[in-house]
């Protein structure tokens, strides 16, 4: 029996955080979850249980509310980078659950690493 598009999402994000798990010695996780009309993305201690800082095209202050496209995902990438700093952050693991590594995943993550963080 084929498997569906859904399943072969939740395949690829599992083994992403599991390869994740292997190799994130404690550091904080970017995490990245991209829909039909907007970009989040958050900064997670598995650790602890807590998210540090998050950023999302729903935010008024970053001037995309509701584009989801690679200028969007930029502007949300810097701003995940200044409040990582802020949480005193800089080094993380990428989590981009199960999308593909292009498009607007590869523009948060180029300007998430623009903005200081090392991944």
């Amino acid at each position: 029996m084929a498997n569906t598009k859904r399943q072969l999402f939740l395949k690829r994000r599992m083994r992403v955080r599991n390869k994740l798990r292997k190799m994130g010695t404690g550091r904080p996780r970017l995490s990245i979850h991209r829909s039909n009309k907007n970009i989040h993305v958050q900064l997670i201690d598995d650790l602890a249980g807590k998210t540090l800082a998050s950023a999302s095209t729903l935010e008024k202050a970053l001037g995309v509310v509701g584009k989801n496209n690679k200028d969007a995902a930029a502007k949300v990438g810097t701003a995940i980078a200044e409040r990582a700093k802020k949480a005193g952050v800089e080094d993380v693991v990428f989590d981009r659950g199960g999308f593909l590594f292009h498009g607007k995943v590869k523009a948060l993550a180029d300007a998430a690493r623009e903005g200081g963080l090392k991944f």
